[in-house]
């Protein structure tokens, strides 16, 4: 038996995760909890309000939303609402990468109906993250001035037509329309804020599931690690907070109200750098021209392969007691 966080037969990586970092928290003393189920549903939210009240002693000053899901059960109306990812209006056809295989391709993705649409709205849109900080309001659980903010991604104009312009889009408008709501909420709550904050594109599981996405990220860590200006998930993550919220600065707003955290990866040369390569790529050509070989490594360390120092061959006891 493999270790437990590569085999399918114990528990989803994700699970793994969360003990680590938890078991990480500890022994620096900090706080960490974990509540597993639907975060869509009020019986998780009610679970996290209790969690909160019990542990954290009362008012918190910061929500991070940032919940990625395939489908979402309405809490009210029972209805299950699946997104899809397609462009609106016509069908799109661009080049794509097997990471598997390593095939270069071309993808053609038919476009959604108003429907579908809708049913991604309802499921990546703003209406969750405003029912959890009504939640916290209701409770009594916001601190006076608390920050409220979710993450978000726009993107290049090789990806729009999928994301910015398609029904991810769509979602991410609402998603905008709820920071608006909610920053003014919690504005009216001891001049608090809410706002989005878009990031860089990142190997995650979300963004390895839409087309074209895997090889525009494979391009852009090639060209950023060449500049010297490339991060990961907790880099990019340090320099919001360590720069934008805490250490004594405040956040800086593009035009529409958000935070820019993929300023790095829309600067010019780097597009400039993309769209020369983007017309090249081939099966043949793919790992001079790109970085799959970084793609592929950071994909599979979130399943918890290609770690080092871990003897993914040792026998193990798969049901083990976790603290």
């Amino acid at each position: 038996m493999r270790r437990p966080w590569a085999s399918s037969s114990s528990a989803p990586p994700r699970r793994y995760n969360s003990i680590a970092f938890t078991r990480a928290a500890k022994a620096a003393g900090l706080y960490a909890g974990n509540i597993n189920g639907d975060a869509f549903s009020s019986d998780i939210k009610q679970q996290a309000l209790a969690t909160i009240a019990r542990d954290m002693g009362g008012p918190i000053d910061l929500i991070v939303y940032s919940l990625a899901s395939p489908r979402r059960t309405h809490p009210t109306t029972g209805v299950v609402h699946k997104s899809v990812l397609k462009p609106m209006g016509t069908s799109y056809t661009n080049k794509t990468v097997d990471t598997d295989k390593g095939l270069v391709s071309s993808v053609t993705i038919e476009p959604a109906n108003e429907a579908e649409a809708a049913d991604t709205v309802a499921v990546m849109g703003g209406e969750d993250w405003e029912l959890w900080i009504q939640a916290l309001a209701d409770a009594k659980l916001l601190a006076p001035g608390a920050t409220a903010v979710a993450y978000s991604y726009i993107g290049p104009v090789h990806t729009w037509p999928i994301y910015k312009d398609g029904t991810i889009g769509r979602a991410k408008i609402d998603l905008e329309r709820a920071a608006r709501a909610i920053d003014t909420k919690l504005k009216a709550h001891g001049n608090g804020r809410a706002f989005i904050s878009v990031n860089k594109a990142l190997v995650t599981q979300a963004s390895s599931a839409i087309p074209v996405v895997p090889l525009y990220i494979s391009i852009l860590y090639k060209v950023m690690k060449a500049a010297g200006t490339h991060e990961g998930c907790i880099e990019q993550m340090q320099r919001l907070f360590a720069t934008q919220l805490y250490n004594g600065h405040s956040p800086k707003f593009d035009g529409e109200g958000r935070v820019r955290v993929d300023d790095w990866e829309m600067r010019p040369e780097i597009q400039q750098a993309i769209s020369e390569i983007w017309p090249q790529v081939t099966t043949e050509n793919l790992a001079a021209l790109t970085d799959i070989a970084g793609y592929r490594a950071e994909f599979l360390k979130l399943f918890g392969f290609g770690l080092p120092g871990v003897n993914y061959d040792a026998e193990v006891e798969p049901h083990q007691t976790f603290d």
